[in-house]
């Protein structure tokens, strides 16, 4: 067991701005706010089925701008959620809000009922992209809230959004130079999706927006995990989980339920290509660690496609002496 969120969701409520590309409810797969009750009935369950766990589990308030939500109503869901972190079922709370929506006197209650992570939707460094989007803060307002949030020692997490209208991919590699900066502990990249009933939806359908394919989105992902790999920043989701209220509202965009494996296939090859391309044409055995054979071999046998185009007949095989990102390559032949 690698980590477990027991997450619930909060859409909408308490975010003064209506962004080009919301849509909560699509995104959640939820319409409505968990009650107190709600929240601890879960917890409970929770905490029976990961007994022996709990390093490795936190309690998630996403789905909404959770620090704007009434006070009252915001404590009331924290209390529940305190009261398995003080038994130990869980090692903390992770909460996502925006950047203008945290100050000192937010952050002295979110320490007081046991928030341990905070993530913020910045989404762009480009002022004039935040702008176009109705996003309703500024870079400034990010960087301002990321400092507060590490000197009240929480961890920091980041939210980017690629291929947003007004951004091009040249501002999405900034972006994630500018974020990886900053030094957060962790990071969630968005493909922009055109759901329906979004101010968005409006400029797909006049032709004024003209999102990513999944080939330029997975292709540009690849480089930001680069970007983010080399400053030692871990990625904790790239892409919008697969929820069928999603798929049902979904328009146009770069949406793939495998939409992460796509891109660390795309790293594979251009890690490998190298050393393959210096071979002569012919059969070789490449070796992997076992966990990246799949994303090795690429979706759909993709990247072994690729290879076999420029003369090269690859088998892949898994080697548990290799760590994950290492590879071997050998003549078929040899033993």
């Amino acid at each position: 067991m690698k980590h477990a969120n027991v997450a619930f969701f909060v859409p909408m409520v308490g975010c003064p701005h209506r962004c080009s590309f919301c849509d909560q409810n699509s995104i959640t797969g939820e319409s409505g706010i968990p009650t107190p009750e709600e929240v601890d009935k879960t917890l409970k369950k929770a905490a029976r089925e990961l007994h022996g766990f709990a390093e490795k589990s936190e309690i998630a308030f996403f789905g909404g701008s959770f620090t704007m939500i009434p006070r009252e109503l915001m404590c009331s869901l924290l209390a529940p959620a305190k009261k398995w972190i003080d038994r130990k079922a869980f090692s903390g709370i992770r909460i996502s809000t925006r950047p203008d929506a945290i100050d000192e006197d937010v952050l002295a209650v979110l320490k007081e009922y046991g928030v341990t992570s905070i993530e913020l939707g910045a989404q762009s460094c480009n002022n004039a992209v935040l702008e176009k989007n109705r996003r309703g803060h500024s870079f400034e307002d990010t960087q301002k809230a990321a400092e507060l949030i590490k000197a009240g020692g929480f961890s920091l997490g980041l939210q980017m959004m690629t291929g947003m209208p007004g951004s091009t991919k040249e501002d999405d590699l900034l972006t994630a130079a500018r974020f990886a900066a900053m030094k957060p502990d962790t990071m969630r990249i968005y493909p922009t999706l055109v759901l329906r009933n979004t101010p968005m939806a409006k400029w797909y359908e006049d032709g004024e927006y003209i999102p990513q394919t999944v080939d330029e989105a997975a292709a540009e992902c690849a480089e930001l995990l680069d970007v983010f790999e080399l400053y030692g920043i871990k990625v904790i989701r790239l892409g919008l989980h697969a929820e069928l209220s999603l798929e049902d509202n979904l328009i146009a965009g770069p949406y793939h339920p495998a939409f992460r494996e796509i891109c660390e296939s795309i790293r594979f090859r251009k890690k490998i290509a190298p050393m393959l391309t210096r071979l002569p044409k012919g059969s070789y055995t490449l070796s992997v660690a076992p966990s990246d054979v799949s994303k090795c071999g690429g979706q759909h046998r993709s990247n072994i496609e690729h290879w076999q185009s420029l003369g090269y007949e690859i088998k892949i095989i898994g080697d548990e002496k290799l760590s994950p990102g290492d590879f071997e390559v050998m003549m078929a032949n040899m033993p």
